[in-house]
């Protein structure tokens, strides 16, 4: 079947959906997606993020879609076309939805650890208001630890279930989930239950925003001041690759988590083991540094660039002033003398 997208066209084949053909293009056109994770099923259609617009339904249908659609749960259709990026009616919505999302979202970035990885965040860079229309009180929680090496923040949590869904998925037993409903629906454990199954910590890899935070790395430092590594170790836990990202600040290794692709996903999920027990660098096999994004917060502290020097061409006297008058400043004429209490 044949898509095109912002006026790039893809052969795809059938059952796949708008956002997997985008993100098989590439570039600015892949709609952002906060909900949607492809490595679990049964994700996305919650956040309305990768809202896109199709004036071509399809060669048999060719009449628009009269309502935008949420890309990551829309097949494709042979003959589809798509606008993304250069929709103006797209771009309207995807600033209504994160201004929605950020309705009770806090503005404590410079406190929170996924400041610098958090998509929420890129999200409302592109698309965000300076501005808020929102009066009412925001609704607040305490922080709630719902496991030895988790610390829930669901001031933060926007409600994409990700977390509840990798615990469906990957264990046995999952004791949290949405609690309530409407504008009080919120993420808990059931009374007296605590997340403590093997592959629990997978919730903090694929939470979008600071919700779900890792309190071995919490407060520890910033991202942009560790060093991501490529490691693995000969892991023994059924279900674990064993291969991770280290995070190091000078020769310590301060936190491990996943191998995450360029759109924030988990290549493959790792086990609690990996990524609480084991922060000796003696545990692991260094692979190398991690190739990182281009416009990560990661890459703005790397020395190595090669940076411009900067040239401003204007007047001589604008940024240096007269002659005459620094001579007038400086004095250079008076002679010091030394003698004179006054000088």
């Amino acid at each position: 079947m044949k898509v095109t997208i912002d006026g790039q066209s893809i052969d795809v084949e059938p059952g796949t959906t708008i956002l997997q053909a985008a993100r098989m293009i590439g570039g600015d056109l892949v709609p952002p997606a906060m909900c949607y994770y492809s490595k679990l099923k049964g994700s996305g259609g919650k956040c309305r993020c990768c809202l896109v617009e199709v004036s071509k339904g399809s060669e048999a249908d060719p009449r628009p879609m009269p309502k935008l659609m949420a890309s990551c749960v829309t097949g494709c259709m042979d003959g589809m076309e798509v606008n993304s990026k250069s929709s103006d009616r797209v771009t309207e919505a995807r600033k209504s939805v994160t201004e929605f999302l950020l309705i009770n979202h806090p503005l404590d970035c410079p406190i929170c650890d996924q400041a610098g990885e958090c998509d929420l965040q890129n999200l409302s860079f592109e698309h965000g208001n300076p501005k808020s229309r929102y009066i009412e009180e925001k609704r607040t929680f305490e922080p709630e630890d719902i496991g030895p090496n988790i610390q829930l923040h669901m001031n933060r949590c926007i409600l994409c279930q990700r977390c509840v869904q990798v615990a469906d998925q990957l264990t046995d037993n999952r004791v949290h989930g949405v609690l309530d409903r409407g504008d009080h629906a919120n993420i808990s454990t059931g009374i007296s239950k605590a997340i403590d199954n093997e592959f629990s910590g997978n919730m903090i890899d694929v939470c979008p925003v600071g919700a779900l935070t890792d309190k071995t790395f919490r407060f520890k430092s910033r991202v942009w001041f560790n060093k991501p590594y490529n490691a693995h170790r000969e892991c023994t836990t059924p279900g674990c690759c064993g291969k991770t990202t280290v995070w190091m600040f000078g020769g310590e290794i301060q936190r491990v988590t996943g191998r995450k692709d360029e759109y924030h996903e988990v290549e493959e999920f790792i086990c609690n083991s990996c990524r609480f027990d084991h922060k000796n660098v003696s545990d692991w096999v260094i692979e190398g540094p991690r190739e990182f994004e281009k416009d990560s917060v990661i890459n703005q502290n790397n020395y190595t660039q090669k940076l411009e020097k900067v040239q401003i061409d204007t007047e001589k006297n604008i940024l240096l002033g007269r002659d005459v008058d620094r001579k007038k400043i400086s004095m250079a004429e008076i002679p010091l003398n030394t003698n004179n209490k006054n000088s």
